[in-house]
């Protein structure tokens, strides 16, 4: 019988899963906004907005797979590690954003987005099965 913690990290997986995918969709077919907010510091960045859309599609499909529990880890560490390497961008984002006459997005858009990243590389991480804190790990 599988609990309900399973059924909810089973969701949470396909969920962000399908979040991940639609945004890895959106830097390939509309890049312009990435690009916009990816530090100048980066070389060729529409090459590294499309290209981080490949890993966030391909990220996605491997923590969605139901198969092989090892890809599925793989692709919870992958978008993870993808979440901390973009973080920079988002900085980028909310100090060009803050610094426009009108305020661009605020403060309301803007903080919780720097702390919903730590949350969605926990998420990778736990519905991905790579970890179970702060659960308990289930047998």
């Amino acid at each position: 019988m599988t609990s309900n913690r399973a059924m909810i990290r089973i969701a949470l997986r396909f969920l962000l899963a399908s979040l991940y995918i639609y945004a890895g969709y959106r830097h390939i077919i509309d890049p312009a906004p990435f690009v916009r907010i990816t530090p100048e510091a980066v070389p060729l960045r529409d090459a590294v907005v499309f290209w981080t859309g490949m890993a966030e599609i391909t990220g996605a499909i491997a923590l969605a797979q139901p198969f092989s529990r090892r890809l599925m880890q793989a692709g919870g560490v992958a978008l993870a590690l993808y979440a901390l390497c973009v973080w920079p961008a988002n900085v980028n984002h909310m100090l060009m954003d803050m610094a426009r006459d009108d305020g661009g997005w605020g403060m309301g858009y803007h903080v919780p987005r720097m702390f919903a990243q730590p949350l969605l590389i926990w998420l990778a991480l736990w519905t991905g099965r790579v970890v179970d804190w702060p659960f308990k790990p289930q047998r």
